[in-house]
This record gives C-alpha cells, structure tokens and sequence, in this order.
C-alpha cells in the first residue's frame, strides 16, 4: 500500500499519473520474440553444418547481432524506454564491432607468419619419445 500511495504522491507533484510497474508487454509479443529466438538458433546450428568457407563466422555473428537486438528490444524493453538508452545500445554495439574489425585486421597481417609445424629435428624426438603428444603432427 505505501507504492501507492508513493504513486500518488508523485502525480501529486507533477499533475501526472504513472504506472506503478513498468511497460507491460503482451504475451503474443514475447512469445513472437522468443519463437523467432529460437528459429534464428535453428539457423544458426543449421548454418555451422554448412561450408561456406570464412562467409560462417560473418553469418554467425549477424545472426547473434538479430538475436542480440531483439533481446534488448523486447526483453529489455529498449523500444519502449527513452531514446537515450538506445543511443547507448547502438554506440556500444558501434564500438565492440569497431574492436572486432581492428582484431580480425590484426590477426589478417599476421596470418603469414603463423607456425605450421615442429622443426624436424624436434618433431623426430616427438615421434621418437612422445608419439601420443599431442602437439606431434600426424603424417
């Protein structure tokens, strides 16, 4: 009884009335959310099956971004909530994509000078003493 009174006393204040809870979504928008959730991970287990060489990871994530807006959107009810909080959303989302692209350059350049395999004076001791090892390349 004393929220309601609380409520009272604010529209009291501003001449406005306010709801004691926050925005209520219908449950045909949840359950819409949430079947489209779990079609987008359908597809998702369905895409990583497929061999569409470097195209899966850039598949992946713009599945997990769809996923990740409708969560905020619905879920968190950003759609409903001031503009600001939008704003934030999109500017974090900006900048760890922004982290991303410098990471994927990053390992791009050094790509070239990746290890790809033992030295053969060592791999000679590996198959020689430690066969099982499990940095031995099997030929």
């Amino acid at each position: 009884m004393a929220s309601a009174s609380h409520a009272a006393h604010d529209s009291h204040k501003t001449g406005e009335v306010h709801p004691l809870v926050g925005h209520l979504v219908p449950y045909s928008t949840l359950f819409a959310t949430g079947a489209a959730l779990i079609v987008l991970t359908a597809i998702t287990v369905a895409v990583r099956y497929m061999d569409l060489g470097e195209a899966n990871i850039y598949i992946a994530i713009g599945i997990a971004v769809v996923k990740a807006t409708l969560v905020s959107l619905f879920f968190m009810h950003l759609r409903w909530d001031r503009p600001f909080n939008l704003m934030m959303l999109v500017g974090s989302m900006i900048f760890v994509l922004l982290m991303m692209v410098f990471c994927m350059m990053d390992v791009g350049q050094n790509l070239a000078k990746e290890n790809m395999g033992n030295p053969s004076a060592v791999q000679n001791y590996l198959n020689a003493n430690a066969p099982f090892a499990p940095i031995t390349a099997k030929q």
